[in-house]
């Protein structure tokens, strides 16, 4: 009984070793990546001394983002994460439509950021930077993360909060440090800018802010789910806020409207400005950190995606596979690492890449809908659900600002991109519906 049980429903065997502190380190690391090195200089071109101010409408957008998914996360404890609560609100279609949107975004995002990492770490230790190289890196740098995720979600959930601290450790002694070299006029206001350079501005930071979706995925394996997702979620979201905030506060009182000429490393900028080459070095090598840190959380949490497909039938059952020693998901683990490295290695990442800022927002607008849905239902798996304040106001306000960054955002290449993905979702449910039994 107990074997059929596995069986038909592998998400018994996964084991739940994800706390607050380990979800919000994912959280954490997802969100916090290689945007927050390049875009205070973004910022100051398009607002100047205001830039601080499209932080905070970033922060209030995210924010609503955040309840549903606290409230949505705290309901529903599937393995699949956003993909499990669009599809037990919405339906198994329009779950997996986005299930695709999430695996594809995260897919696309790690192969871009596998290949910075390897010119970034060519170049810290003076290497040449050839193909061969940094091929040899980005094979060498998955094959290591997904042994480490294949031994136990505890052994890379560990690996993840070291990184978390050695990530934040440069940015807390550039904030810390550098805030003692602020110059208070640099920050002065000389008028207030449109609202509309604002919400612009904040349409295209925003997508520093993202993250939450792909951490949620190992939903199954977090302990207490109905707690533990809305504290980490929060504790995630308050921290990322203020140290972006900072950050673009320090950087921008050191070099004023000088933080505009660098759109590469500005911070590695400012901190030349402070402390010299060794200052620069340093930057330069938390931005390599950030980077490790984010591929490492891709590797804990979005092969994850890749075994519910194959427990629900959407692809073969075998990605459902879990190790009977670690109880993870190595088939899904071993196949998104073999997608991820393929795709650094052809640079074939390019063509998709216009497509993980739209996904991420249509996957953010299905979430507040289910959101609303599932408190409609009162669907709970374990516990006393987080409830969001105000009833349908909170999902109807997110609806609202994720309509509108699109619009700020988006682009018809993007429109025509985005409908080809859902038209090859579509096409693939169609297959697996009229295939059944499944795989």
């Amino acid at each position: 009984m107990k074997a059929s049980i596995e069986a038909s429903n592998p998400d018994v065997l996964l084991v739940r070793e994800l706390g607050v502190r380990q979800l919000a380190a994912g959280i954490f690391n997802y969100t916090v990546g290689t945007g927050i090195f390049a875009l205070p200089a973004f910022a100051v071109v398009s607002l100047g001394p205001a830039a601080p101010a499209a932080y905070l409408v970033c922060a209030v957008v995210m924010g609503l983002v955040v309840l549903c998914f606290a409230e949505a996360g705290s309901r529903v404890s599937v393995t699949g994460g956003p993909y499990a609560y669009v599809e037990v609100a919405l339906g198994p279609l329009t779950g997996f439509v986005a299930g695709v949107l999430l695996w594809l975004a995260d897919l696309t995002a790690t192969a871009a950021v596998a290949t910075v990492f390897a010119g970034s770490v060519a170049t810290l230790a003076g290497a040449p930077t050839a193909a061969w190289l940094q091929g040899a890196l980005v094979i060498s740098l998955f094959v290591v993360l997904a042994a480490v995720n294949i031994r136990g979600v505890r052994t890379g959930a560990r690996v993840l909060e070291v990184v978390t601290v050695a990530k934040l450790l440069p940015l807390a002694v550039f904030v810390v440090g550098g805030a003692l070299f602020v110059k208070p006029g640099h920050l002065a206001w000389n008028g207030t800018p449109e609202a509309s350079a604002i919400l612009g501005t904040a349409g295209v930071l925003i997508f520093a802010f993202a993250g939450i979706e792909g951490a949620l995925i190992p939903s199954r394996e977090v302990v207490r789910p109905s707690r533990t997702v809305p504290r980490a979620v929060f504790l995630a979201l308050g921290a990322v806020t203020a140290l972006y905030f900072a950050i673009q506060l320090v950087a921008q009182g050191i070099l004023g409207a000088d933080l505009a000429a660098d759109r590469v490393t500005p911070l590695a900028t400012a901190a030349r400005h402070v402390a010299g080459p060794v200052g620069a070095t340093v930057m330069v090598l938390g931005a390599v950190v950030s980077m490790c840190g984010y591929l490492s959380g891709a590797m804990l949490a979005t092969p994850r995606c890749l075994f519910a497909f194959g427990r629900d039938g959407f692809l073969p059952r075998g990605l459902a596979a879990v190790h009977p020693r670690y109880r993870t998901p190595h088939v899904a683990i071993v196949t998104y690492g073999a997608l991820a490295t393929a795709l650094a290695l052809t640079g074939t990442f390019e063509r998709l890449a216009v497509l993980a800022n739209v996904s991420v927002l249509a996957l953010y607008l299905l979430c507040a809908i289910s959101a609303w849905v599932l408190r409609r239902r009162d669907v709970r798996t374990e516990g006393e659900p987080f409830r969001t304040p105000g009833g349908a106001l909170v999902p109807a306000l997110a609806c609202g600002a994720i309509l509108w960054v699109l619009w700020e955002t988006i682009t018809r290449r993007e429109l025509v991109a985005v409908g080809a993905v859902l038209v090859v979702a579509v096409v693939l449910y169609a297959i697996r519906a009229a295939r059944k039994p499944s795989f």
